[in-house]
């Protein structure tokens, strides 16, 4: 791990610089979709730490309208994309990606925006038009750090490439189709890691729970906001 990355985060537990060591310009609040899945304590204190403001809501308007929306996900696929369909997540999700908003999915919360999942006949998102498929792995679940790569430098890894994060699933996607940029990490076989589409970005890993690189990458992401 870059030693300045473990410096940095030491002596600034509230960063409100960006990489280049500007000051962020000031914002509103970001959202944490709260409908009932994810580490949305653990996100919120992550995202704190790299000086933004954060909300964690399950009204409608307020993620819609907010500068950022991160979308959390743990457990099973299906009972994800019912729980969401609850707290008309899928339409904020949908609304916020058709007009341009910055959405970061994380973990369950990056495979919703896929089709579907051999895991649940419940649809997905389709933001995304592959499939998450179970991992072809001697044991599951996929729990540890693990090296992302990019195929295709993504802001979220800027600084960052090739660096280890911590991850616990047992399914992911293989592929994702049309102008997708992503990065791939292996465990059993290559998976999609992150992707980047216009202002949606999502991970299969926890950089809340990532140590340095995983507040260094929410710092990136902060700085599209």
């Amino acid at each position: 791990m870059p030693s300045h990355l473990i410096q940095g985060f030491q002596e600034s537990p509230q960063l409100k610089a960006s990489s280049d060591g500007t000051e962020m310009k000031e914002r509103n609040a970001i959202s944490i979709l709260d409908y009932g899945s994810g580490n949305i304590r653990s996100a919120q204190r992550a995202l704190e730490r790299v000086g933004l403001e954060v909300e964690v809501t399950s009204d409608f308007e307020r993620a819609l309208e907010s500068s950022g929306l991160v979308v959390p996900g743990v457990g099973a696929f299906g009972s994800c994309m019912s729980q969401l369909r609850a707290v008309r997540g899928d339409e904020v999700i949908r609304a916020r990606f058709e007009s341009d908003r910055p959405i970061l999915g994380i973990c369950v919360g990056m495979q919703v925006l896929f089709a579907g999942s051999e895991e649940s006949k419940e649809e997905g998102l389709a933001i995304l038009p592959n499939k998450v498929n179970k991992l072809a792995a001697p044991i599951l679940p996929h729990i540890g750090w693990n090296e992302v790569t990019e195929v295709a430098p993504l802001q979220l890894l800027k600084g960052i490439n090739a660096e280890r994060f911590y991850f616990v699933h047992s399914y992911a996607a293989r592929e994702v189709s049309g102008d997708v940029k992503t990065a791939i990490a292996n465990y059993g076989e290559d998976f999609i890691a992150a992707v980047e589409l216009g202002s949606l970005s999502a991970v299969q890993f926890h950089p809340e729970k990532s140590g340095d690189v995983g507040l260094q990458l929410l710092k990136n992401w902060a700085e599209v906001l």
